[in-house]
């Protein structure tokens, strides 16, 4: 009686898991299909042109240090500038690794990390964000992860 117990508890979750997933792909579908049709004229933007918008506001440059010693390290990774680095010189004069500003821009600041000033106009910076917003890949893993956090661990012993 124990067993069969167990076995209706494993196909409660299961069941739970794929109308969850189902779910998910619904809604995923929706938004799609729905932001394409509410906004045709409203172009999101991809990582690239993103990147390629920083890069016409503010050129990347190697480092000298016979010309430029007032800054001696990056402000996000706290690394010190060596001769030949990539780097980029924003408009507030505040100087940082090309990699380090270009990941820090690329997350949900698109300011300069020292004095906040902006990088690049907000509607560029929403059109990129609502590009990125969905967090969910695809990917079975993941979403297996993420049901697990809601329904206890216990998803992992059934997989």
């Amino acid at each position: 009686m124990a067993a069969l117990s167990q076995f209706f508890s494993h196909l409660y979750t299961m069941t739970i898991v794929f109308f969850t997933l189902l779910l998910l792909e619904i809604v995923i579908l929706v938004r799609s299909v729905t932001g394409i049709a509410c906004n045709p004229d409203k172009r999101l933007i991809t990582r690239s042109q993103y990147l390629d918008l920083i890069e016409e506001k503010s050129p990347t440059i190697r480092y000298r240090s016979a010309i430029m010693q007032e800054m001696l390290e990056c402000a996000v990774c706290l690394s010190r500038f060596e001769d030949g680095e990539e780097i980029r010189k924003l408009q507030c004069k505040h100087i940082f690794h090309k990699g380090c500003l270009d990941m820090w821009l690329q997350q949900d600041c698109p300011t300069c990390p020292l004095c906040r000033r902006r990088v690049l106009p907000e509607e560029i910076v929403t059109k990129y964000h609502l590009q990125n917003q969905v967090e969910y890949d695809g990917s079975d893993e993941e979403l297996i992860f993420l049901l697990s956090a809601l329904h206890g661990n216990n998803l992992y012993r059934f997989m």
